[in-house]
């Protein structure tokens, strides 16, 4: 009787030479944080907690720099949360109209405004529970405000540049954002999680980009399961 084979595909730790998936992520920890220390924190231009979350509702869905265009008029016209939660979602329009959903995303940071003022004292709150009763503010962004505004790591932000370059590198073999967390932590040091973030970004907007990875110029290029990199290619070819 026909039996079908079953393809094992080797552990992308294995593949590299390492001994487990710990020392391969701590090598890639260490390797990524070199290349991009200087990126070891938000694009998103903010002055204070709240600016933050608001930056990071608007991100969803865009481009850290289409939010950085708009914010700072927005931020003048409403310098305090009390700014925020006396005004009408139509208000915020004229200055977030240019970024997706910005109907949704104005309400959102209205009606949490109000519920900062009302519920935690004007102050945002910097627990993840507390911080994903707000409106529009799921994991990812709580992530984000925790550990950029409060210093406090309680997970890791992973955006679709971290869901992209985590399945190449072999750390993860899904594209659901919460399942691509929960396997990554263990992997790392907690003091590192945010840096994880921000370095898997980096990494997804350097050379290894949704649409094209350009393996030839990437820091992972000798050690990366999915990379197509040789000696002897041509170089900064994109491979999709």
């Amino acid at each position: 009787m026909y039996r079908s084979k079953i393809v094992m595909h080797e552990p992308a730790w294995k593949k590299a030479g390492f001994a487990d998936e710990k020392s391969y992520a701590a090598a890639l920890l260490k390797i990524l944080k070199k290349r991009y220390a200087k990126q070891l924190k938000t694009s998103l231009g903010h002055s204070s907690a709240f600016e933050l979350l608001v930056a990071t509702i608007l991100s969803a869905q865009a481009q850290d720099a289409q939010v950085n265009r708009i914010t700072p008029r927005l931020f003048k016209a409403y310098s305090t949360i009390k700014d925020f939660a006396d005004s009408k979602p139509s208000q915020l329009y004229k200055y977030v109209k240019s970024i997706g959903l910005y109907r949704s995303k104005a309400k959102n940071i209205v009606l949490s405004a109000r519920i900062i003022m009302e519920k935690f004292g004007g102050k945002v709150p910097s627990s993840m529970e507390e911080l994903t009763e707000l409106p529009g503010v799921g994991r990812k962004t709580a992530n984000v405000v925790l550990s950029n505004a409060f210093r406090v790591n309680h997970g890791i932000a992973i955006d679709t540049h971290c869901i992209t370059v985590s399945n190449r590198l072999g750390l993860a073999h899904t594209t659901d954002p919460a399942k691509i967390e929960e396997r990554l932590m263990p992997l790392f040091p907690r003091k590192e999680w945010g840096n994880v973030s921000h370095m898997l970004i980096a990494l997804g907007r350097d050379t290894c980009t949704a649409k094209a990875k350009y393996c030839e110029r990437c820091v992972l290029k000798r050690m990366c399961p999915s990379s197509t990199y040789r000696a002897e290619s041509g170089k900064g070819a994109p491979h999709v």
